[in-house]
């Protein structure tokens, strides 16, 4: 098992009680960033910490660099989230995020695609293969 999963999960819970009540407050139908910066609010007012991009070591065979990775949160360095305001949450929005798990080494990340009009039904769980596994 990740050293961390069993921690995101239980954050995992949170974070989408957060992101049911800016979607609360706002509704559907606005920008993503819109719904970003609100979710970063929410989540630092109940004293979750969370960043916004970061630089990563990437290594691709042996030749070492950093880049700014953008992902959209990054909740308490062990839960990754991508948000969405879209018609439809595609295939490659997944991969993008577990992409971003890979290499930031986080167990589990949550698309969140707040276009929904009940945002339970835009909620995504991405798990790294076994890492929910002893």
């Amino acid at each position: 098992m990740h050293p961390s999963f069993e921690k995101a999960d239980r954050l995992s819970r949170d974070v989408i009680g957060a992101a049911i009540e800016v979607h609360r407050v706002l509704g559907p139908g606005l920008l993503e960033s819109i719904y970003e910066r609100c979710l970063l609010r929410e989540l630092e007012l109940r004293g979750i910490p969370v960043v916004r991009q970061r630089q990563v070591q990437i290594n691709y065979k042996g030749f070492v660099f950093e880049d700014e990775l953008r992902f959209d949160l990054l909740v308490d360095g062990i839960l990754l989230v991508e948000l969405k305001a879209v018609q439809e949450v595609l295939p490659i929005h997944k991969a993008q995020l577990l992409s971003y798990m890979i290499l930031l080494d986080v167990s589990l990340g949550l698309v969140i695609n707040f276009h929904e009009m009940k945002l339970v039904d835009g909620v995504s769980r991405m798990i790294l293969r076994g890492a929910n596994r002893e």
